[in-house]
């Protein structure tokens, strides 16, 4: 099985693994799964920046999000010391996301003990999205959230729910096959409500999902590819901003020149129209906590693309840069 060999992790395939059509689908089903907005003041905790559908599955919950602020000195980790006591108290579901989007960072075993102790005293569910978790640049794979559990002694994974996917993996982002694990008291739930609006996957996808999830050459191919990616981008783009290569996932999160007075907004628009390279603003994935928003003066690349193509946009983003803003 896939979590034995990825973890050393071992589940009951009959009461706590379930395969979802992506884990989009599945971030936000759960929210709406576990939630109760009738409990006065309910929150889901999210990080920031975030995957916007964390906000998305919140809100349709009928449930307030509640913005960590990133810890002081740290290249956006979250600071869960500075989550009130009364939020803790009222809060439901936790997203993490590791690696995270859209800073590539890696939660270690030290912030996942903290996560499940904060847990076991509150109550709340932690959802676990990893789908980023095969794109990695150090010697080590990201630790995944039922491994830092087993490690830990949580070996029946209370409260705590893992996503992963093909789509990143595999490149396979169209065929929506990912599958969801942990907990087998909300995996039941979670089941009865995809009764009333998921739908089974097709066969063709089952076994194209079993070929992929069996095969490591593939991915340890497009990792590599990654790597080789990264490694010519990064440097191009480190000249004209304060970038550099992040733990894990596809991303950049790029630092805006000081001439564009932290607009992300006015960055991407501009370069946009000057040289036909689309980044996205990173105000638009962060939200106000404590007095500011962490995307603000910073945009996130996504590199995706052929590493021709990547690498042609990133000369353009630097030729932009040194060209000056225009007055």
């Amino acid at each position: 099985m896939r979590l034995q060999r990825r973890y050393a992790v071992n589940v009951n395939p009959a009461t706590q693994i379930l395969p979802v059509n992506g884990s989009r689908e599945a971030l936000f089903a759960l929210a709406q799964a576990v939630l109760d907005p009738s409990q006065p003041g309910a929150r889901v905790i999210s990080p920031n920046p975030f995957y916007q559908i964390y906000e998305g599955a919140t809100l349709l919950g009928g449930v307030q999000p509640y913005y960590v602020a990133n810890a002081p000195d740290t290249d956006f980790s979250a600071n869960w010391d500075a989550v009130p006591d009364t939020i803790w108290a009222q809060t439901q579901l936790v997203f993490v996301c590791s690696p995270g989007n859209p800073t590539g960072k890696v939660m270690p075993l030290a912030e996942w003990k903290k996560l499940f102790e904060l847990s076991e005293k509150y109550g709340f569910v932690i959802a676990s999205d990893e789908c980023y978790s095969e794109i990695y640049f150090r010697d080590e794979p990201p630790l995944g959230g039922l491994e830092a559990a087993s490690q830990l002694g949580y070996t029946e994974f209370k409260r705590l729910i893992s996503f992963t996917s093909l789509s990143k993996r595999s490149n396979v982002p169209g065929l929506r096959s990912g599958f969801v694990a942990g907990d087998a008291a909300i995996i039941k739930d979670f089941l009865l409500y995809r009764t009333y609006h998921g739908c089974a996957m097709s066969g063709v996808v089952q076994a194209a999902s079993v070929a992929a999830w069996n095969d490591e050459a593939h991915v340890i191919e497009n990792r590599n590819l990654y790597r080789t990616k990264f490694a010519q981008v990064t440097p191009v783009l480190a000249e004209v901003m304060d970038v550099q290569l992040p733990d894990a996932s596809f991303y950049l999160w790029a630092g805006v020149p000081a001439a564009w007075n932290n607009s992300d907004t006015d960055f991407a628009r501009e370069l946009y129209a000057a040289e036909n390279v689309t980044v996205l603003p990173g105000s638009y994935i962060g939200r106000v906590a404590n007095g500011r928003n962490p995307g603000q003066g910073r945009v996130r690349m996504a590199l995706v693309a052929e590493t021709e193509e990547c690498l042609e946009a990133a000369h353009r983003i630097a030729r932009f840069i040194r060209t000056g803003r225009p007055a």
